[in-house]
């Protein structure tokens, strides 16, 4: 029998796409407290992927010209299956009553959030141990804390801090609502979470244990943090933007809401300078009332950051080496709207960086500072950081995953010795079903992919890997759970085990040999466990 699903939802999602004013009824009332609660789960679960205001962004708009046009049954189908296009089913996670609730606050005018400047930032920043109350050396007593991992335990608002060598949960830090991702500062020794709720927090990994010693609201919501990582020349004049040691001095968040970005001390978090990154748009100069930061990267070779403008379709290069002084600099580089995540190449000169409602890989060189190439992928493309390997046939390659169907993209990286293959797909490799992350080590024969988003719940909790050597061969999947999702890789500081997360309320981490492909451990007792991050292979970017 067919599934009436795949028939209704992609008419659907056409008909929410492209529905006029011309058919749009009147709002449906909704009392204060209903209003109130359905705004709280649009900004937590959906404003992310389609903006504060519904203008859409990874995916469509929501604005009330196509969702007043559409019955609020008909939504709420669509709120409750998912689409094709790598939405979630939602009734696997809200109530039909929270479903109905979304359903007609979306038929209704979205309300603008407030500001949230410098001063109210300032109220919020809290230090708990002050620097010199720090430990000044790393850990004794042989702990490997480079081999640490920091894994986000998303509904619990936690992270938990997991020996890499030990397989035992060290700490668990209370770090805030839906904390997104996590950094390490240069030299590893602090990690940054950023969570949805605009909270940074700042966890010192020499104390024994870790802990928290400072944190601050930057914002109403949030995605991406890092460090400054240029380490410059010590025997040049300090006061040389381009020679003075930035390794660990400051840090910076991104925000979805409000659209700037915040500079602080990389010791303490303390606000030192917030840019507004409202706009225009690179293409048709319209002005934008949201305009958000996405991922954000941190250069080795110059002081400065790569920060995206998601709906601006705008890459800029922040350069902090005059902060001293109360100035920074921007180069505004024009790529392609709707940025998202994106990572390094293997040189870690270029950036490549999603444009995931455009179908697109954007290529900035960060050397000659401009837009190299845009790169036609698959349906929505997303590599959280991507990963590097050396293709046997067309040489150094980046990989990304996609949102929208179950496919990698791999991307010619090298234009000297492999100028033929450079900036565009060169391999397509399919997956058992659409997914968030890829990845591999420069140790690793494999490449591994989940599929998160799959419609088909197995699909969902197996991981599709391959061999760099004979990737022709085809994928192998491995289904390796029976509850919740696989989502997530990240391999440890020496680079022979894949850890994967296992998203569920009883959820785990599952530690996988990656010469033989076997299990080694299953690491439980974590509540719904997503991204996870090894301090040596973070501070290094090694992806």
């Amino acid at each position: 029998m067919v599934n009436r699903n795949l028939i209704i939802l992609p008419l659907l999602a056409a008909l929410f796409l492209f529905a006029g004013k011309v058919f749009a009824g009147d709002a449906p009332p909704m009392s204060e407290e209903e209003f109130s609660k359905a705004k709280q789960i649009y900004f937590d679960r959906c404003a992310g992927c389609h903006g504060t205001l519904r203008k859409g962004a990874t995916g469509p708009s929501l604005t009330t010209d196509k969702t007043q046009a559409i019955p609020v049954q008909a939504l709420e189908t669509l709120l409750s299956e998912g689409t094709p296009g790598g939405m979630p089913p939602w009734k696997n996670i809200l109530s039909k009553q929270d479903i109905t609730l979304v359903a007609k606050y979306l038929q209704n005018e979205p309300p603008q959030p407030p500001q949230w400047g410098l001063e109210d930032m300032r109220k919020s920043w809290k230090v708990y141990v002050p620097v010199e109350k720090r430990p000044v050396n790393p850990p004794n007593g042989g702990t490997n804390w480079q081999n640490f991992f920091g894994v986000i335990l998303r509904n619990a608002g936690k992270v938990a801090i997991i020996d890499g060598d030990t397989k035992k949960i060290v700490t668990t830090l209370d770090t805030g609502y839906a904390v997104h991702i996590l950094r390490t500062s240069a030299t590893g020794r602090y990690m940054y979470s950023i969570g949805r709720d605009g909270k940074a927090t700042l966890i010192d990994l020499w104390a024994s244990p870790p802990n928290i010693v400072a944190e601050i609201k930057t914002g109403f919501d949030a995605r991406s943090i890092d460090t400054s990582k240029f380490a410059g020349s010590d025997h040049m004049d300090k006061h040389d933007g381009d020679s003075f040691n930035y390794l660990d001095r400051y840090a910076i968040v991104g925000d979805y809401w409000p659209s700037h970005y915040v500079i602080m001390k990389g010791d303490t978090l303390e606000p030192l300078k917030v840019v507004s990154t409202l706009g225009y748009t690179y293409d048709t100069n319209e002005y934008l009332p949201e305009a958000r930061v996405a991922a954000i990267v941190a250069s080795h070779s110059k002081p400065e950051w790569v920060v995206n403008i998601k709906e601006a379709g705008v890459v800029l290069l922040v350069d902090y080496s005059k902060l001293e002084n109360g100035t920074i600099t921007e180069t505004r580089i024009d790529a392609e709207r709707f940025l998202h995540d994106g990572g390094w190449d293997s040189t870690k000169r270029y950036f490549m960086v999603a444009a995931n409602m455009r179908n697109k890989v954007a290529v900035i060189d960060t050397v000659e500072r401009k837009l190299v190439a845009l790169v036609d992928t698959g349906n929505k493309p997303h590599p959280g950081r991507g990963a590097n390997w050396d293709d046997p046939k067309y040489g150094p390659v980046w990989a990304t995953t996609h949102l929208g169907e179950g496919k990698i993209s791999v991307i010619g990286t090298d234009p000297i010795r492999h100028s033929r293959y450079s900036w565009r797909v060169v391999r397509e490799l399919q997956t058992a079903g659409n997914g968030l992350f890829v990845k591999t080590h420069p140790k690793s024969n494999n490449i591994w992919a989940d599929n998160t988003l799959s419609k088909d719940l197995k699909d969902a909790q197996t991981i599709t890997v391959f061999d760099k050597n004979n990737i022709d061969a085809g994928p192998t999947n491995i289904k390796l759970t029976d509850k919740g999702k696989i989502v997530h890789l990240e391999y440890n500081k020496a680079g022979d085990e894949v850890w994967i997360s296992v998203w569920d309320n009883d959820g785990e981490i599952i530690v996988i040999d990656d010469k033989t492909r076997q299990i080694k451990n299953r690491i439980k007792g974590l509540v719904t466990p997503t991204g996870k991050f090894n301090v040596y292979n973070t501070m290094l970017d090694i992806y």
